[in-house]
């Protein structure tokens, strides 16, 4: 392979899979539009080997250095030539306005169109700040699009991840809307709504009692899909997740 096709091998792999990714979002979106389950429909199409299961899976958006990095670099690079890649266009635009999704969903819950003052002074509890699991690496984060979305409205968070407290101290210093806590458990205390931005696997099996016992009002906004919607009606929990109604 000569080096220009290796550097746009490069760009094309990661290009892909933001497509895919912001893929799933659109339907996502649409899911929600037409009253289907996009988990249903996750997999449904992977179930196809000519599509598989890698990179289906609908969230509130990709962060990172790569993805982020890599489409925008191609984009620039076609632009300075005259080409428009209008799909790659369309990806970044689709993962930017995912990544207000979750405090769409806040606003929608909380009236925020009637009453700009609804979540002036709520707390709410932040698990997961990472852009993905397993690394705090925080760049371009959904977490970040939330947190200040709601320290904007007014509102404090109580937040925890495994691995980017440090790099979240950095980056944003100390504050009177930011608890950083020391476990998910003390991220619940006197919240008035859990929100999910990164599918840690301890995020995955929590004490759902407790969940109802520590938060003012059991409501949980979930930006990966992590919980079945049945169960949340069985557990006693307002559920919101991407995609699903």
């Amino acid at each position: 392979m000569d080096v220009r096709s290796a550097e746009l091998t490069k760009y094309a792999a990661n290009c892909m899979l933001a497509t895919k990714i912001s893929f799933m979002n659109e339907m996502s979106n649409i899911a929600e539009q037409v009253g289907a389950d996009i988990e249903a429909v996750r997999h449904g199409i992977g179930s196809d080997p000519r599509i598989g299961y890698q990179f289906i899976y609908p969230g509130c958006g990709y962060g990172g250095s790569c993805f982020p990095k890599d489409v925008q670099a191609l984009i620039r690079t076609t632009d300075s030539l005259g080409y428009e890649s209008q799909i790659l266009k369309a990806v970044e635009a689709v993962n930017y306005s995912q990544k207000n999704k979750l405090f769409e969903y806040i606003s929608k819950y909380y009236q925020l169109d009637q009453n700009p003052d609804a979540i002036q002074g709520k707390t709410f509890a932040l698990w997961g700040l990472s852009f993905k699991p397993n690394t705090d690496d925080m760049r371009e984060a959904p977490s970040r699009v939330l947190m200040e979305s709601l320290w904007a409205a007014g509102a404090k968070v109580q937040a925890y991840d495994p691995e980017a407290m440090e790099v979240t101290q950095r980056i944003y210093g100390n504050r009177d809307d930011l608890s950083l806590m020391g476990t998910k458990e003390a991220a619940l205390k006197q919240s008035d709504a859990l929100v999910i931005c990164t599918e840690w696997q301890n995020f995955k099996a929590p004490d759902f009692e407790l969940i109802r016992e520590e938060l003012n009002e059991a409501v949980l906004f979930d930006g990966r899909n992590l919980f079945d919607p049945s169960l949340m009606i069985s557990q006693h929990i307002k559920y919101f997740s991407i995609g699903r109604g």
